[in-house]
């Protein structure tokens, strides 16, 4: 029993280890039976390894049938390394939410009791202020008072053997996350989800008679448009930002936050692969300037001061290079296979 419970806690260290050198974060996510979470979490781009087991325990060494008595007050919660270049901590829980029920106490799906509860665990003082905000965020999103639990991780045991990637063993075995989630967490933040084959520029005769002439002075000449009196500034509805030149999709209303710099502001491209940075000593400063690939489109500028907790990156992109698509209008217009990119 004891050798068992150290290989368990052994393995959990070098976890943590790997995700350090290889600067890699921990999170530690109770969403229910965390067979089904553990699952889910596998999903999702950015994540780098998981492990199950049993969360703040007032009792050492818990095992799986003690845990079920409710004497441990432990939570089942499946451990958490991501890549924060490739997913960021804000991200990683809005899909977190998508898989639960936030509004219901010590309960998810048909499993009842203490063990089940959901709950957000951290490791790092600096990750609160963004599990916070990812709270303040989902409140918006249902009726009833949130209950999921926040707190500093006091201990995790990782959970038996049989326990671990357990549907990944048995794919028939219980779940209580409804299988379309797993389909949703591959895509909700999966690169490279735009076909570049499918878009192409038009010439620039067509150009000059489709676009306004602001927007063409900006997406071919340059221009930066004036900050504050752009279209899309204070544009915050669902949707996709695509290129005025080619219609190719460049940024989600999901990754877009208020700067206070007069223009749009994103976290991160949809595919950082569908643009060209470039240095630009215009103006007197030096700046790197952000194109698209397809349609040579000049958008804005890149910058390194964003959020921390979004990746602290700043694209900072005109408006009239840019055509907004609401979520209820992208089926209609060819951006359906994009909709699950903005599924909570």
């Amino acid at each position: 029993m004891q050798e068992a419970v150290a290989r368990r806690v052994a393995a959990s260290l070098i976890i943590n280890y790997c995700n350090l050198i290889r600067k890699m974060k921990t999170i530690y996510l109770a969403g229910g039976c965390f067979w089904g979470m553990q699952h889910f979490m596998q999903q999702i781009y950015g994540v780098t390894a998981t492990r199950v087991g049993y969360a703040n325990s007032v009792v050492e060494n818990p095992d799986y049938k003690l845990v079920c008595t409710g004497a441990t007050d432990a939570a089942e919660t499946v451990e958490v390394g991501y890549d924060p270049d490739k997913i960021s901590l804000f991200r990683l829980l809005q899909l977190f939410f998508m898989a639960i029920d936030p509004t219901t106490l010590n309960r998810q799906g048909g499993d009842i009791g203490t063990q089940y509860r959901s709950g957000i665990y951290y490791v790092d003082a600096e990750d609160l202020p963004v599990i916070e905000r990812a709270i303040d965020y989902e409140r918006g999103e249902v009726r009833d008072p949130v209950v999921t639990e926040v707190g500093r991780l006091v201990n995790f045991y990782p959970a038996e053997e049989y326990h671990q990637d357990y549907l990944d063993k048995n794919p028939s075995g219980y779940c209580h996350i409804d299988p379309a989630l797993f389909k949703l967490a591959r895509e909700a933040n999966a690169p490279g989800k735009v076909d570049k084959e499918s878009y192409e520029k038009p010439d620039d005769r067509e150009l000059r008679e489709r676009l306004t002439p602001l927007q063409y002075a900006v997406a071919r000449e340059n221009l930066t448009e004036r900050p504050f009196l752009n279209e899309y500034n204070a544009e915050f509805r669902p949707g996709i930002y695509v290129d005025i030149v080619t219609g190719e999709p460049l940024f989600l209303s999901t990754d877009k936050f208020e700067s206070g710099c007069g223009w749009p502001a994103f976290s991160r491209p949809i595919d950082k692969s569908l643009l060209d940075e470039h240095r630009d000593l215009t103006h007197g400063m030096d700046r790197t300037e952000v194109r698209s690939r397809k349609g040579d489109t000049h958008l804005g500028h890149v910058f390194d001061d964003g959020p921390k907790e979004l990746g602290g990156i700043r694209y900072c992109i005109n408006s009239a290079s840019l055509r907004f698509v609401p979520l209820e209008d992208m089926e209609k217009q060819g951006y359906a296979d994009l909709i699950p990119l903005l599924s909570r």
